[in-house]
């Protein structure tokens, strides 16, 4: 029998196979990438073309990079841009910060009332807070029309600490009775050893976090009676919704309404799209080595 023979319950795929395997690829990439390119398209296409063509253009015969001077004019956009930011920064901070901290702590065996704890924290992820419950806790303790009313709330993901925590129980014990028997401390092991060999999962729960800040649109809509303090999410919806027009006011446009649209879909997604490449190959081992041991 030949060294890289397949076992008998997986034969070698036919030619037919293959090639069919191939096709489905292409199809799957190209449904991908059309409407990304589609979306570049018409936010760099000449208006007069934008509109000529009903709104879309694959292949723009002149490139004009109007309808992105004209958003990033310091408008509501270049604003909406800020803020989303800003509490994306902030916000993924400090809930590492804590997800962190509290996933270290349910991990260790001798956490004193830790199952409690954890069941606790489970049964929020099992029955979540409802809209008007959050709204009105919101509001009693004064976040309403404050920037902390798109961060504190969610802070913690329930789904981000069971895996990191997963991922914390998988480091060798040995390690940490080791430097016990050295005389270190609970923060000084998780500061010495954990993190340094817990690089993949918190890049990845970065990575969940940062987008969830980013995209975060509908609570600002609740949350926030004050425009000039919306996020890039919701400004997006009021493009796409309510037309560049009603988002700019109406007057003074020169690109075409698609163009603008087109162009705050771009700017609102080329942030996480130019992030996640460099934190890609930390998803498998980040992920998988945390779901499976928890």
């Amino acid at each position: 029998m030949s060294r890289f023979a397949y076992p008998a319950w997986q034969g070698r795929p036919s030619f037919a196979v293959r090639t069919a395997k191939v096709v489905a690829l292409a199809v799957i990439v190209a449904l991908v990438i059309f409407p990304l390119w589609a979306v570049v398209s018409t936010s760099l296409a000449d208006p007069q073309e934008v509109i000529d063509n009903g709104g879309w253009v694959i292949w723009p015969s002149r490139f004009d990079v109007g309808a992105y001077r004209e958003i990033l004019d310091g408008g509501i956009v270049t604003r909406a841009l800020l803020v989303s930011a800003g509490i994306t920064t902030v916000g993924t901070a400090l809930s590492l910060t804590c997800t962190i901290g509290l996933a270290y702590a349910l991990s260790r065996p001798r956490l004193y009332g830790g199952k409690p704890i954890l069941l606790l924290v489970l049964f929020t992820f099992l029955f979540p807070p409802g809209m008007v419950p959050l709204f009105l806790v919101v509001n009693g303790v004064g976040l309403f029309d404050q920037y902390a009313a798109l961060i504190l709330p969610f802070l913690i993901n329930v789904f981000n600490l069971v895996v990191m925590r997963g991922f914390f129980q998988s480091i060798p014990e040995e390690l940490l009775e080791a430097a016990r028997l050295d005389g270190a401390g609970e923060f000084a092991m998780l500061r010495r050893i954990v993190l340094p060999l817990s690089k993949a999962v918190i890049a990845v729960v970065g990575l969940f976090y940062a987008v969830a800040y980013w995209n975060r649109f509908f609570e600002a809509i609740i949350y926030f009676n004050d425009q000039t303090k919306w996020p890039i999410g919701t400004v997006l919806r009021q493009y796409v919704t309510g037309g560049a027009a009603l988002a700019e006011g109406g007057e003074g446009t020169v690109s075409s309404p698609q163009s603008i649209q087109m162009a705050v879909v771009v700017l609102a997604t080329l942030p996480i799209v130019c992030v996640y490449p460099f934190l890609q190959r930390y998803f498998v081992k980040g992920v998988l080595t945390g779901a499976l041991k928890s």
